[in-house]
C-alpha cells in the first residue's frame, strides 16, 4: 500500500475525537500547518495534545484551541499564548507543564518502549507533585513515558517509503514523536524519488511513517530576510 496520499484530509481520513496527538514544532518552526488547519475543520473534539507549546501569535494548534477541541495539553511552554492563558485561568483546559528535557526524554522513551525513567529535573517543585522519589547520587523523581495515537510533523523532504530529511531546527521533536505515535502522518515540502535522499542524510527511516503528503501554502511571518552591505 502506498504511503502517499494527496493531502491532509485524506491522510487525516480515520482521525477522530478522544484521542492523543503529538504535534512536531518549537513554536512555529516545523510545525505541521496543513494537518493543523484540517483538523480545526472537523467536528471533533476531547483531544489530548502533547506538543511543546500549544501554538504561538494566531497560529498552529492555537486554532484547535479556539474551537475547543483540545481538553487535555502536555507542554512546556505556554508564554505567547493567551487563548491556552484564558482557558487554563477558566478551567476550560488541564495543562501539564513539563521541564523541556524531561519532555522530550519522556516522548523518546515511548518510542523505544521505556515504560519510565527517574531524573532530578523538577524535584522539590511542582513538577514533582505525587511522584515516586529515588535517591542515587542525588534525589530523582519518577517520570513516565508519552505516547500518542497519532503524530503529525512536517518535514523538508520525504521519499515514497517515508524516509525524512528536516531542514535545520524544524526537526525539533519530531522524529522522536513519529517513533512515539501509532499512526504518523508527514506533511513535505518536497517529495522526492526513493534514493534522492542518501542514506547517511536520512534523520527518520522510513518504518516510522505511515502516510506522506505534499504541503502547501507555507508561510514564514517571523522570518525576516536581511541582506548584508
Amino acid at each position: 500500500m502506498s504511503k502517499i496520499f494527496n493531502n491532509a484530509e485524506e491522510a487525516l481520513f480515520d482521525f477522530k475525537s478522544n484521542i492523543t496527538l503529538m504535534s512536531g514544532g518549537f513554536g512555529l518552526c516545523g510545525i505541521a500547518e496543513n494537518c493543523i488547519n484540517t483538523i480545526s475543520t472537523m467536528k471533533i473534539n476531547n483531544l489530548s495534545v502533547i506538543s511543546n507549546n500549544i501554538g504561538n501569535s494566531g497560529r498552529g494548534l492555537v486554532k484547535l484551541l479556539v474551537n475547543k477541541q483540545i481538553s487535555k495539553a502536555y507542554c512546556s511552554y505556554v508564554g505567547g499564548n493567551p487563548d491556552l492563558e484564558s482557558q487554563m485561568i477558566n478551567g476550560q483546559i488541564q495543562v501539564t507543564l513539563i521541564p523541556q528535557g524531561t519532555f522530550s526524554e519522556k516522548i523518546r522513551a515511548g518510542g523505544l518502549g521505556i515504560r519510565a525513567f527517574y531524573t532530578p529535573t523538577g524535584y522539590g517543585t511542582e513538577v514533582a507533585e505525587n511522584k515516586e522519589v529515588k535517591i542515587f547520587d542525588r534525589p530523582c523523581i519518577l517520570e513516565e513515558a508519552l505516547n500518542a495515537d497519532f503524530a503529525i510533523i512536517k518535514a523538508q523532504k520525504a521519499d515514497p517509503y517515508g524516509n525524512l530529511w528536516f531542514k535545520e531546527t524544524a526537526r525539533n521533536f519530531s522524529p522522536l514523536m513519529a517513533m512515539a505515535a501509532q499512526i504518523t502522518i508527514v506533511e513535505v515540502e518536497e517529495l522526492v524519488n526513493l534514493g534522492d535522499i542518501k542514506p547517511e542524510e536520512v534523520h527518520l527511516p522510513g518504518v516510522f511513517v505511515q502516510r506522506i503528503f505534499k504541503g502547501t501554502n507555507y508561510k514564514n511571518d517571523i522570518e525576516f530576510l536581511k541582506l548584508k552591505n
